[in-house]
């Protein structure tokens, strides 16, 4: 439970057609205690597991980068791919990476072959009675880095690849905006475990344990708070997110709590009932939020969005459900920014329309959902 993350040496996608590797899992056994037992894909639509990629009691070779050999880690230490004390994971072509809570070790497993890669490195400082300091939050960013993050914000690492050759760099602290300490992502209560996803436009978020979360810029090195996730059960320790390739984020927990869809526009949560109660300690996908580049269609669930092209400075959305009375809608620009969000009343022929004058030209995101929150429709539309 990456909420109660304690060394064990000081004691001190509902439209969820995901295919069955579009998530990866960092699963757990059901201890008090942190202890992996495996990496994972999972079908979240059907709720079962696939390949597994690595587990705890197998026999495991790596290959060190730095003495370009095979070598057998010790058992004995922390340092090692299959150590107890697992909670960050992401994923970025056809590689899975993780770092164990109390290395500086970074590891890369190629999920092809399931061969291992060990990348030494001296960026990473972790102590394993300071909970601060252990890498907790793991993702791909849109620029083609992996960054990770400790509990205290104190190291944000960037994981880059060139020629087949890795290397790790501590960019520093993060500065957190937040003047509230309950709204802060360097208070444990608030801030501490959870994970981490990214988006198109190269920002990180954090989803804390808590279920708070926060927008991180590595560009600004800044962070600020975004909201908190509602709609999950009471207690609920989020410790798991992944981006879908619908453009929602799925959430698991570390007590086998099951997983959850949260809209990130609306932070809204929605359970998955798909029968998976895995202990999730991180997830991870090859998907960002609010990806333009992505295919998004215009016609989904007899929802039709129209002109995609916009020219007089209207939209219209029309419905084949004549129940329906109105539309949330909600615009993003290309850089994932809201520019826009409010109901709109669906007339008796099945329309209801969104002005747009007062926009700039360029490519926008629309969203639709119904007036519980279910999305209907994403739509790419350009205004010119």
């Amino acid at each position: 439970m990456k909420k109660f993350l304690l060394p064990l040496v000081c004691l001190c996608a509902l439209n969820y057609g995901y295919a069955q590797h579009d998530v990866y899992a960092l699963t757990g056994k059901s201890s008090t205690h942190v202890m992996f037992n495996d990496f994972r894909a999972v079908d979240l639509r059907t709720g079962s597991s696939g390949t597994v990629f690595l587990n705890a009691d197998q026999v495991q070779k790596v290959h060190s980068q730095i003495l370009n050999t095979d070598i057998s880690e010790s058992r004995q230490s922390v340092h090692h791919a299959q150590s107890p004390a697992m909670a960050s994971l992401a994923y970025a072509g056809n590689h899975l990476f993780f770092s164990p809570m109390f290395s500086p070790n970074i590891y890369v497993l190629n999920t092809q072959n399931k061969k291992i890669t060990l990348v030494e490195n001296n960026a990473i400082q972790t102590s394993a009675c300071q909970v601060a300091t252990h890498i907790t939050r793991m993702a791909a960013g849109a620029d083609g880095h992996v960054y990770a993050i400790d509990n205290g914000a104190s190291q944000l690492i960037r994981i880059s690849e060139e020629n087949g050759k890795y290397t790790v760099t501590n960019m520093g602290k993060i500065q957190d905006r937040s003047p509230d300490p309950g709204q802060s992502l360097q208070t444990p209560a608030a801030g501490y475990g959870g994970d981490m996803v990214a988006d198109a436009a190269g920002n990180l978020y954090i989803l804390a344990a808590s279920g708070n979360v926060f927008s991180v810029s590595p560009k600004t090195m800044s962070a600020s708070f975004v909201g908190s996730i509602t709609g999950l059960s009471e207690g609920y320790s989020l410790n798991g997110a992944a981006v879908t390739a619908d453009g929602h984020i799925v959430v698991g927990s570390a007590k086998g709590q099951g997983f959850y869809e949260v809209d990130f526009a609306t932070l809204r949560a929605k359970p998955l009932n798909n029968g998976i109660n895995l202990n999730i300690y991180d997830l991870a996908s090859k998907y960002f939020l609010n990806d333009l580049n992505k295919n998004v269609t215009a016609d989904f669930a007899g929802v039709r969005v129209y002109p995609t092209k916009v020219k007089d400075g209207e939209v219209f959305i029309r419905t084949s459900d004549d129940k329906m009375k109105l539309f949330f809608v909600e615009l993003y620009d290309a850089s994932g920014v809201k520019v826009l969000s409010q109901s709109a009343n669906i007339q008796r022929s099945g329309t209801a329309s969104v002005s747009v004058h007062n926009l700039k030209t360029g490519l926008y995101i629309l969203n639709v959902s119904n007036e519980k929150g279910d999305r209907l429709s994403s739509a790419k539309i350009i205004i010119e």
